[in-house]
């Protein structure tokens, strides 16, 4: 006799075990039709799952974020099953739900066309409208291999394989159509109306470039028809704002194939860098860091100590040199710790910060390379604060409140936090796990912070508090981080003198509040769709002489601004000044400043906004304080 709490705390009692369904229904027939699954005891289940004890139970709708997953996870399954559908000799490897949608790997003969992913499709929507039940089935590991494999699919067949030997395993049944899933899945497939198929890609089996490569469909699924809409229309502007086409039409970067993973960076995107890096310094001096640079290269045996080369060594670019092996550095923390061991350490220095613009090299696959939002080569704002415990949580305040405004001064206010817990592969004990976690929950309780966690998610030697900003079309991008580290610091033997005359081990804060600065300008570049704010701007203002007698007083104009600290052009051609304009214009530039005979004789500049506002003519003395007050302020788009 099962009683069953709900989430207003209320109880129902049932005579027998009772499914899921069978909770749903007793509540109202409209809550019945619209579950997708159930929460027991705060594990995802299906529908049909039997309770027999008691349990506290959710019913999971498209209205909760896990029945989105539910249904994203399950359109991956409805996807496979029209593939085979239609093309029976395929293979079905692995289908997971990712960011927004969904993928299946696909082993085929044939590269599949776009014609063939309209007929996946329209083959997707008759299943689904057929309403197919979706019933889950639990088989012996070798039963399932031995299906599999008389089948014809050797890749799920291995899946299976490897599963300890004696387990059972999960299978889903919809149709003919039977696949290896965990679950939980929507009770039919008539659950599943909203979802379109995005491309084809090439991606290996298990991701493993030696082995062999496969065909993987993206699709996006939702639980409304507007929520796709939108999505698609975001990935209309997100293209129209692709950083890497703006980079080459405003002339601030290239990549080529000669340095994989690595910028080229052109004068207007280095004037974009220097901007953010002086700002950078400036908030490492006014929230007392000292900054440091460390080397590039640095001995295996140290990489050995700080536990990267067991947990990170295949990211790492590695050399030798003399009979020693060498790793170019994909982090700079061992780095800092080599500084702070460079002296005997006292308590009354304690708090310590460090900060860096450290380059950093990760080998990242080819395949994930990205223009600026996935390179090999970057440079973070990196910083180390060396403290004691009871330290710690005045730290990450602090800290929490100097992201906030760092990100404001960008133009991001919109920032979700978020916190990564221990993985499966870290160092450290158990309880320094514990302790590290809620030093960082207390942190955040103390700045008045909401967050999410996410467990396995932290970093090998510690948890991490993620700020993720929000940009002009709803996409989030995770950017600063702040981790605890109770085991870096020994392992490398760092320590400072107590009060009591004892050794002691620092904790360690590793801190960064855009990340890589190549990632953070791929960032601004696509959520200002070039048109970055005035004290951004590569050129901040253009001067446009409307005809050669004012050539002379425009290249005063400018070099009056240039004086002033401003990034300045002047565009003396001998062409029409309504052709110039329009040019500019095309530039995203901030200000065009226009220069005619009256405001020659006056001393005046006929201003003009990005935005296309004409403000009139203006004294150049005024402009200049008008410009210098907006960098300042670091105000939005002119």
């Amino acid at each position: 006799m099962p009683d069953v709490k709900l989430p207003d705390g209320s109880i129902r009692s049932f005579s027998a075990p009772v499914t899921v369904t069978e909770v749903a229904a007793s509540i109202g027939a409209g809550l019945a039709r619209a579950a997708l699954a159930g929460k027991v005891d705060g594990q995802l289940v299906d529908t049909s799952f039997r309770i027999e004890c008691d349990v506290d139970l959710a019913i999971v709708t498209d209205k909760d974020p896990e029945g989105l997953e539910v249904i994203r996870h399950s359109t991956a399954h409805l996807l496979a099953y029209a593939v085979k559908e239609l093309f029976p000799e395929a293979q079905v490897t692995i289908g997971p739900v990712i960011e927004n949608g969904f993928y299946y790997d696909f082993a085929y003969k044939r590269p599949f066309t776009p014609e063939d992913l309209v007929a996946i499709e329209k083959r997707m929507a008759e299943l689904a409208k057929r309403d197919v039940p979706v019933t889950r089935e639990v088989w012996a590991r070798d039963d399932a291999v031995k299906f599999f494999l008389e089948q014809g699919e050797k890749y799920k067949a291995e899946l299976i394989g490897a599963i300890p030997a004696g387990e059972q395993v999960s299978l889903y049944r919809e149709g003919d159509f039977i696949d290896l899933c965990r679950g939980p899945h929507v009770p039919s497939t008539g659950k599943l109306k909203v979802f379109k198929l995005m491309k084809v890609a090439g991606a290996y089996w298990r991701g493993d470039h030696r082995n062999e490569q496969l065909q993987r469909i993206y699709g996006t699924a939702w639980a409304k028809k507007e929520d796709l809409e939108a999505y698609l229309h975001m990935l209309e502007e997100a293209e129209k704002r692709d950083h890497r086409r703006l980079g080459k039409q405003f002339d601030l970067f290239h990549m080529q194939d000669e340095a994989p993973g690595l910028v080229f960076w052109h004068p207007k995107g280095w004037a974009v860098w220097q901007e953010i890096e002086q700002y950078m310094r400036k908030v490492y001096r006014d929230n007392g860091y000292q900054e440091v640079r460390c080397p590039q290269i640095l001995d295996r045996t140290l990489w050995e100590k700080s536990g990267h080369w067991e947990h990170y060594k295949d990211n790492m670019f590695t050399t030798s040199s003399e009979n020693r092996d060498y790793a170019v550095k994909p982090m700079n923390c061992p780095g800092h710790v080599q500084v702070y061991n460079s002296d005997l350490r006292s308590y009354r220095e304690l708090p310590l910060r460090y900060g860096e613009f450290g380059s950093c090299h990760r080998n990242e696959p080819s395949g994930a390379l990205h223009g600026l939002m996935r390179v090999r080569g970057f440079v973070q704002d990196d910083g180390h604060i060396f403290c004691t415990e009871d330290q710690i949580e005045a730290e990450v305040t602090a800290f929490n409140a100097l992201v906030k405004q760092v990100y404001a001064d960008f133009g991001f206010t919109d920032v979700a936090v978020k916190l990564a817990l221990r993985p499966e592969s870290r160092v450290g004990s158990d309880e320094v796990w514990s302790k590290a976690e809620n030093a960082l929950r207390d942190g955040l309780r103390a700045s008045g912070l909401e967050w999410v966690e996410l467990p396995g998610e932290g970093a090998f030697y510690g948890p991490k508090i993620e700020f993720h900003i929000k940009d002009a079309i709803g996409r989030s991008w995770q950017c600063g981080t702040m981790q605890v580290d109770f085991s870096m610091p020994g392992r490398l033997g760092a320590e400072y003198v107590a009060a009591d005359d004892t050794r002691r081990v620092p904790v360690m804060l590793h801190r960064a509040i855009l990340g890589s600065l190549e990632r953070f300008i791929g960032i601004l570049i696509e959520n200002f769709a070039g048109a970055l704010p005035l004290w951004l701007a590569p050129v901040q203002a253009v001067v446009l002489n409307i005809s050669e007698k004012q050539s002379e007083y425009a290249e005063t104009v400018a070099k009056t601004l240039r004086e002033a600290g401003m990034r300045v052009e002047a565009d003396l051609r001998n062409e029409k000044i309504t052709y110039k304009i329009r040019e500019h214009s095309l530039k995203r530039l901030p200000y065009q400043l226009v220069v005619g005979d009256k405001e020659m004789a006056a001393n005046l500049v006929a201003v003009r906004t990005r935005g296309g506002q004409d403000l009139g003519q203006i004294p150049l003395e005024a402009l200049v304080e008008r410009l210098q007050g907006e960098v300042a302020a670091r105000s939005g788009t002119a």
